[in-house]
C-alpha cells in the first residue's frame, strides 16, 4: 500500500459521509456545480436517514447506512458527519488507499495531518497520509483575510469578535431558528430544542464546551488552527464568540496588529488580488458587508478596513462569509479540486 495516496487522473469515486445535513446538501450542489470528475457516488448516512431519495445531475441516489462494503474502492471521501464518526471510518478509508477530506475537529490538531485553506497554504495539502483536515467555518474566513496582510507585514496580534450564523449549528437549528422566529411573531414564544437557548430576536455567547482558561471550545479553535494555518506558532489571537438569529452566513470583527504602520488604501488593494474575496465599502453610504451579501457565493466578503484609533500599527476590518459555503463545503471540494490538479 502507498504510504501518501492520490487522487488518479479519471473520474473518481467518491462518498459523502453525512450527505443528509446541511453541509451535505451543500457538497452535492458545489460538486454538480463545478462538474467534479464522478464515476460513482455514494452518499452515506446514518440509520436515521437510511432509504431517503436525493436527486443529484438528473438521478434519484438512495442514501444508505455506512458500512465496510460501502466504501469498497471508493477514492474520495468527503465527510461531514461528527469526529467520531470520521475516528471510526478513518481506517477504512485508508484501507482502500483512498482519501479523507474531513470536516469535523477530529484531526485538525495532529501532527501529521495537514489543516489547508487552499488560498492560503495549499502546499501543505500534498504532506498528507490519507486524511485532510478541512478548518473550523470562522478560521476558513479569518486566515483567508490575515494570509495576504501577513504578507505585508508580520502580524503582532489579533482581536476578534465573530457573530455566527445558526447554519454553524446544523440543519436541525436553522429549522428551529424559523419556527421560534415564527411563533415569537405571533405572541407564542417556545423554548429551544435544538440549541440551549433560543436565538428568534436573541443572541446568545458560543455554546460549545467551557475550558480550563474560560475560553469555550470554539474561540480557541480560532486560536490553535490560524496558528497552524499560517505556520505562526506563537501569534497572540484572542476571539470572543456570539451565535446570532441569521440563517447561514457568518461575520466577524477583526483587529489586527501589525509590526509595521500599514494604510488602509494599500491592505484594501492587496485583498482585491485576493483569491476567494470581495471588497464591499461605500463610506457616504455606511454600506459595508452584510450576511445578504455573501449566502450561496463562493467569496468573502470585506469591508470598512480602517487604522485603528488607539494603534497606529493596527488595522480593523469587517468580513461576512457564507458558512455552510466557503466556510465547510466549497473548502473541502477546492481541496480535492487541488490534490487532482497537484496529481
Amino acid at each position: 500500500m502507498r504510504k501518501s495516496p492520490f487522487l488518479p487522473n479519471r473520474p473518481l469515486k467518491v462518498a459523502i459521509l453525512g450527505s443528509s445535513g446541511a453541509v451535505g446538501s451543500e457538497l452535492l450542489k458545489i460538486l454538480e456545480e463545478r462538474d467534479f470528475p464522478i464515476a460513482e457516488l455514494v452518499l452515506l448516512s446514518s440509520e436515521r436517514s437510511e432509504g431517503k431519495i436525493i436527486k443529484w445531475k438528473g438521478e434519484e441516489i438512495v442514501t444508505k447506512r455506512a458500512t465496510k462494503e460501502e466504501f469498497l474502492n471508493v477514492d474520495l471521501v468527503l465527510a461531514s458527519a461528527g469526529g467520531s464518526i470520521s475516528k471510526k471510518w478513518l481506517p477504512t478509508v485508508k484501507d482502500q488507499n483512498a482519501i479523507l477530506i474531513d470536516n469535523s475537529s477530529a484531526f485538525r490538531l495532529e501532527n501529521d495531518v495537514p489543516l489547508v485553506v487552499p488560498e492560503v497554504n495549499a502546499c501543505d495539502a500534498l504532506k498528507h497520509n490519507g486524511v485532510i483536515s478541512n478548518p473550523n467555518c470562522t478560521t476558513i474566513l479569518l486566515t483567508l483575510v490575515l494570509a495576504p496582510l501577513n504578507n505585508i507585514s508580520p502580524i503582532k496580534r489579533v482581536i476578534i469578535s465573530t457573530y455566527q450564523s445558526v447554519s454553524g449549528a446544523g440543519q436541525l437549528a436553522m429549522e428551529e431558528l424559523q419556527f421560534l422566529t415564527k411563533r415569537y411573531l405571533q405572541g407564542e414564544p417556545r423554548e429551544s430544542e435544538v440549541l440551549p437557548y433560543s436565538l428568534a430576536f436573541n443572541l446568545f455567547l458560543h455554546n460549545s464546551p467551557m475550558l480550563a482558561n474560560n475560553y469555550c471550545e470554539e474561540e480557541m479553535k480560532m486560536t490553535n488552527e490560524t496558528r497552524k494555518i499560517l505556520n505562526i506558532s506563537d501569534l497572540k489571537l484572542s476571539s470572543t464568540c456570539v451565535r446570532v438569529p441569521v440563517l447561514r452566513a457568518h461575520s466577524e470583527s477583526v483587529n489586527i496588529e501589525f509590526e509595521d504602520i500599514i494604510k488602509p488604501s494599500y491592505a484594501i488593494n492587496k485583498l482585491k488580488k485576493s483569491d476567494g474575496i470581495d471588497i464591499i465599502e461605500d463610506y457616504e453610504k455606511n454600506r459595508f458587508p452584510m450576511p445578504n451579501d455573501v449566502m450561496g457565493r463562493d467569496n468573502i466578503a470585506v469591508g470598512r478596513v480602517r487604522t485603528d484609533i488607539s494603534n497606529p500599527n493596527g488595522l480593523e476590518l469587517w468580513l461576512c462569509g457564507d458558512q455552510i459555503r466557503k466556510g465547510a463545503a466549497l473548502n473541502a471540494v477546492q481541496i480535492a479540486e487541488l490534490l487532482i490538479a497537484k496529481k
